[in-house]
């Protein structure tokens, strides 16, 4: 990926914090505004074109039945369904049996111009025109603008003003991190005491490393750890352009500049807002219910070596649904479907791995 200039990553940085509030506020807006007009209407009907119920129907099957209850559309989930229901129906109405007029678009032809609609937000009707000429298809412009109109996609013009959060994620995928902190209760000499742990994860590979572990964090011992984190030599952020973290106040100004003044831009995420952080959230439920609230940790020498036998579970035994269910290190050795089968286990057997041993 080329670098970004300075003025433009300072953009992309700064739409990534606030993204998902504008959008949250859209929302509630028309929310408010649906209801408003529903007051107006009163019990009279909404009448509804073809090109009206395409379009709803389209957006809708994207969201859930509750979801659907949940904004309060101007016509009842079960109808929105039964709309997507019947746009997907006319596919097996029979039109493959010619009749007078000039014969149908070529369904691979649909397809593209729909998955080339949809991929590409900025893309108009002459650029789609053009990429299909790649191909070898010629279409012309009012076809490709039927074809979006019929599955219920905007002019480019619309399509574009709305960039998501996960468009944002993937333009940056291997660039990007995520910090965050997460904290365990802990038996010491004076009682429970509870510590805090810092960690980051690359989210192209999921990869995770822990930062620090303390039982009294503050500003300091945050701004070491970025130090750690930037070395040139071995810093687990070395490669990445930014970190992904929430408005927690251990993630102080100071922080930020160390970590600026490596390359490496921090990017806050609205308030709130613990999905636009999944990946570290998943880690963090991912090592509390499957290992620290299942043990009595006693010391902080437990906590540690409990946290470093979890990652290394992690990294080279646990198969992980994001990344098609593989391991995140698999292993590069032959293995025969007749060696014999055996179990690594960690923390006295609460985390086990089943494998085939290198002969």
């Amino acid at each position: 990926m080329p670098p970004l200039s300075h003025p433009l990553r300072f953009l992309v940085v700064a739409l990534a914090g606030w993204i998902n509030q504008q959008q949250r506020e859209v929302i509630d807006y028309l929310q408010t505004e649906n209801r408003v007009l529903r007051e107006q209407l009163g019990p009279s009907r909404l009448r509804f074109t073809d090109d009206q119920r395409i379009r709803l129907a389209a957006k809708a099957k994207h969201l859930r039945r509750r979801v659907l209850q949940e904004i309060g559309t101007i016509v009842t989930p079960n109808t929105l369904l039964t709309w997507h229901r019947h746009l997907i129906a006319r596919k097996y109405t029979g039109r493959g049996r010619r009749g007078p007029g000039r014969p149908p678009v070529m369904a691979e032809i649909r397809q593209l111009v729909v998955r080339m609609a949809t991929a590409n937000r900025d893309w108009g009707y002459t650029r789609i025109q053009g990429a299909l000429a790649n191909l070898g298809h010629e279409v012309g412009r009012g076809t490709i603008a039927a074809i979006l109109k019929e599955h219920g996609i905007e002019p480019a013009p619309e399509r574009q003003k709305r960039t998501t959060w996960q468009e944002f994620l993937k333009i940056h995928w291997v660039v990007l991190a995520a910090a965050d902190f997460f904290t365990v209760e802990v038996w010491t000499a004076t009682g429970l005491t509870r510590y805090v742990v810092l960690f980051v994860i690359e989210l192209a590979t999921r990869r995770v490393h822990i930062a620090g572990i303390a039982s009294e964090p503050d500003s300091a011992w945050v701004v070491q750890c970025g130090r750690q984190l930037t070395d040139a030599v071995d810093g687990f952020l070395v490669g990445k352009r930014f970190l992904l973290h929430d408005r927690d106040s251990l993630f102080t100004e100071a922080f930020r500049e160390t970590l600026a003044a490596t390359g490496v831009e921090t990017v806050r995420l609205p308030p709130k807002s613990p999905n636009l952080n999944a990946f570290a959230e998943r880690f963090v439920r991912s090592i509390k219910e499957s290992c620290l609230n299942r043990l009595i940790l006693v010391g902080e020498g437990s906590l540690r070596r409990a946290v470093r036998e979890f990652v290394a579970h992690y990294h080279h035994e646990r198969n992980h649904q994001g990344l098609g269910n593989v391991l995140i290190f698999p292993t590069s050795v032959q293995i025969r479907s007749d060696d014999p089968i055996v179990c690594r286990a960690r923390l006295g057997g609460l985390l086990k791995f089943y494998h085939r041993p290198a002969a």
